[in-house]
This record gives structure tokens, C-alpha cells and sequence, in this order.
């Protein structure tokens, strides 16, 4: 390891405290390096233009920056246990490259500043991977919501069957809902687009550095003009990226439970592609859902990364080292909802319904319902309504179809009125303005 920029004279480095300050440090921070070496690139800008840098320097120091990230890309340049972390493995390649202008590239930061800047450059990437991802479930959904939208389905609450429903309700929900969550990342992303670049420790420096240079050099939206606020913040934008990533997962998991469920041999409802099943390693007789399992597993883990970050928050104001553990939670929450995400809309575009055995699952009772609202338009109160056709649930569907059924669902949003047009007007909106 290079030697460490806080050893003081005399003072032995003790290697089993210095693993354990270390931790993960090195093997997280290769996920959030190109981003940290982007903001050294504005932040030896901002360095130059209060004249703590030459032109020179600063060219010297942006070719190598450049040639670092290259040779990061490539694999020529690996960042492991001879460094403390990501940014002494910067600040020791330009200073072997470089010698003293390298040495000031740490001038007026500090290294929780660094990671600071570069994880919210990353949560910016990966919440605008949530917003398109969840854009483009919805783009799916609503597709087949028209395409699919008099199939008749059975339509369940309790786990019981209730009443006649559609596809076309069924894939409008999944619609409206990943509109929301891309809303809701959207939205996540303009709160985190806040430069804290500059705020050192959390209580400035005395240099008056270009914080307005670096802003729109890393393009932020706006400068995080407190450097206590810029100490405050995190973990709590982390939170808050954490729960848009989480809306969105909390929505695949329920649609993994009615693909479980629909994909299963008691409900028959669903065919999956092949690829997205696995065979049994013991029972040669099936094929098992692993995908949507999995799928349904990916909540667990955000929630786990977010509750993580949310105990980790029980501190004073002001720096301390117990937040850098909140790096190994957005990667380890946004590393396993992202690639889920970023399956759902194939398997969705892909998966088949078995008509025969959805029309098979209408049983009568799932036309009381019908039976109820319809006496009640006619006059009779709707409590005795409500009895009179539980008494003649098994033939309520005498005469009767789905197809009829569904016509009749005329409250806004239902079989017959689906306003997909709504929904499509949202998304277009919102692929207008996609970060």
C-alpha cells in the first residue's frame, strides 16, 4: 500500500487496524472510480482557475486523468490492496506521472468530499437506468393492454376468484404503475442533482473555489450550497434513491408472484419462453420458473441496502466514518434490482396466455357481482341486492358472458373504459423529459 496521506511521524501503521479501516474500500470503490476521476478532471479545472494550478499542470493532469480512466477500461490499470481506496490509487498515479502537480490534486478536498461527489454522480446514472427501464415496462404494458384488451381473464382478490376481468385491466395496472415509478425516479433524480463538490469536510475550505465551474463542468443542476447540508444529505439521498429503486422492485415482485402463480400447473393461465425457465436438477418430469423467482426475491435485497443506510443515519451533524459504509449499500441494492429490472420488459413483450384454460377458470359465481350492480341500477337497495345474488351465485352466469361482462365495466379505468390513451399520453410526457 502507498503510504497514507494522514500517517503521522512515529506513529506505526497497525495492519490488522488498517484491513479493518480499509474494509471493502478498494473492491467498492471500482464501481464508483470512473466517476471519481471524473470529478478530479472538474475539480483540477476549478483548481486552475483560481490560479492554484498553471495551464500546464492542469493540461498534464487532465491527459492523465484521461489516459487513467482509459487504462481502468481496459484492465491495464487495476485498482486493488496497494491502495487505501480509489482516490489515493488517483492521487498516487498522478503523482508518479506527474510528481508535484499530481501532489496538489488533493488541494482544497478532502477524501470524504471525493467519494462523496462520485456516488452522486453514480446515483444519478442509476436512477435514470431505473426511470427508463421503468418507462419501458410501461411501454410494454401498454401495448398489450390494447392489444389484449377484451381477453377475457379470471380477476382474484384474496387469492380467490371474484369477478370477470381482462387482460387489458390486468396489463393497464403494471402500465400505470411503472409510469409512476418513473415518476417517482424522475423526480428522486432532481433532489440528487446537487453538486457537492467543494464542501471538503463539511465546512469548506479557505480557498474560493469555483463551485459554479464544477457544477456545470459535472452537470449538475444545482450547487449544494451548504457544506453541512452536503454532510447531512448523505445517506438521506441515498435513502431516498434507494426507496424510487424500491417502488419499482416492490412492483416486479408482484408481478413475479402472478406469473408464480399464473405459470403454475393448478392455474395454467401463463407460458413463459423457454429461456426463462430452468430444468430440475432431480425431477425430469418439469421446468422450473427460476427467473420470475429470482425476480421475486430482488425487493429483499433493496430493502435490505435501504434499511442498512437507515440505521447507519443515527448520528450527529457533521462527517463521521460510519457513512462510507452507505457505499456497500446502494451497490449492493442497486446491483441486484437494476439487472432485474432490466429483464421484466422481454419477459413481458414475451410471455403467452393460455386462453383455453383462462376461460376455463370463469366459473359462475364470478357474474354475482354483476347480478348485484345491475338489480341495484334497477332500484333494489344494494344490500338486498348484494344477498339475493350471493344466494344465486352458481347460477349467476346463466345467459351470461365474459365478453358481456366486460362491455358492461364501464367505471372509468375498468374492462370498458380502460383510458389507455391517458396512460400513453403520461409516458409520451415523460420520454419528453427523460433524464
Amino acid at each position: 500500500m502507498s503510504d497514507l496521506l494522514w500517517q503521522k511521524p512515529g506513529v506505526a501503521v497497525d495492519a490488522d487496524i488498517q484491513r479493518f479501516l480499509a474494509g471493502d474500500d478498494v473492491l467498492l470503490d471500482r464501481e464508483f472510480f470512473p466517476h471519481d476521476i471524473q470529478a478530479s478532471a472538474a475539480h483540477a479545472e476549478g483548481l486552475q482557475r483560481i490560479g492554484i494550478l498553471s495551464v500546464d499542470e492542469l493540461q498534464g493532469l487532465q491527459r492523465e486523468l484521461a489516459t487513467l480512466a482509459e487504462d481502468f477500461r481496459s484492465g491495464a490499470f487495476v485498482l486493488d490492496a496497494r491502495f487505501e481506496d480509489g482516490h489515493s490509487a488517483i492521487e498516487a498515479r498522478l503523482t508518479e506521472r506527474l510528481g508535484d502537480a499530481g501532489r496538489k490534486i488533493h488541494t482544497g478536498r478532502s477524501r470524504n468530499d471525493q467519494v462523496l461527489v462520485a456516488t452522486r454522480l453514480w446515483l444519478k446514472e442509476k436512477l435514470g437506468r431505473v426511470s427508463m427501464l421503468s418507462r419501458g415496462v410501461a411501454r410494454v404494458a401498454l401495448d398489450r393492454a390494447q392489444a389484449e384488451r377484451d381477453l377475457p381473464i379470471p380477476g382474484y382478490t384474496h387469492i380467490q376468484r371474484a369477478v370477470v376481468s381482462s387482460a387489458g385491466m390486468w396489463w393497464a395496472g403494471w402500465a400505470e404503475a411503472f409510469i409512476d415509478n418513473a415518476v417517482r425516479a424522475n423526480d428522486t433524480l432532481t433532489l440528487v442533482d446537487a453538486n457537492p463538490l467543494g464542501t471538503a469536510a463539511g465546512y469548506g475550505v479557505n480557498l474560493a473555489l469555483d463551485r459554479e465551474h464544477t457544477t456545470i463542468a459535472l452537470g449538475f443542476a444545482r450547487m449544494q450550497v451548504s457544506p453541512v447540508y452536503a454532510q447531512l444529505s448523505r445517506g438521506k439521498f441515498e435513502l431516498a434513491a434507494l426507496e424510487a429503486l424500491g417502488g419499482a422492485t416492490l412492483d416486479l415482485r408482484r408481478i413475479a408472484w402472478d406469473l408464480s402463480l399464473f405459470t403454475s400447473a393448478e392455474f395454467g393461465f401463463v407460458a413463459l419462453p423457454a429461456q426463462y425457465t430452468t430444468g430440475s436438477s432431480i425431477m425430469p418430469n418439469k421446468r422450473n420458473p427460476d427467473v420470475i423467482e429470482l425476480m421475486r426475491a430482488t425487493h429483499a435485497s433493496v430493502a435490505a441496502a435501504r434499511s442498512e443506510i437507515e440505521h447507519l443515519l443515527s448520528l450527529p451533524s457533521g462527517y463521521h466514518r460510519d457513512l462510507q459504509a452507505s457505499k456497500g449499500a446502494i451497490f449492493h441494492g442497486f446491483g441486484r434490482g437494476l439487472p432485474a429490472l432490466a429483464l421484466l420488459p422481454s419477459l413481458l413483450a414475451n410471455l403467452e396466455w393460455r386462453e383455453d384454460r383462462l376461460r376455463a377458470a370463469l366459473d359462475s359465481g364470478m357474474y354475482a357481482t354483476d347480478v348485484a350492480v345491475e338489480a341495484a341500477v334497477s332500484g333494489v337497495p344494494f344490500r338486498e341486492a348484494y344477498k339475493a345474488a350471493a344466494a344465486s351465485a352458481d347460477t349467476a352466469g346463466r345467459g351470461r358472458t365474459p365478453e358481456g361482462s366486460l362491455s358492461a365495466r364501464v367505471s372509468p379505468g375498468a374492462a370498458a373504459d380502460l383510458r389507455l390513451d391517458e396512460l400513453r399520453g403520461r409516458l409520451d410526457a415523460l420520454e419528453g423529459q427523460a433524464p
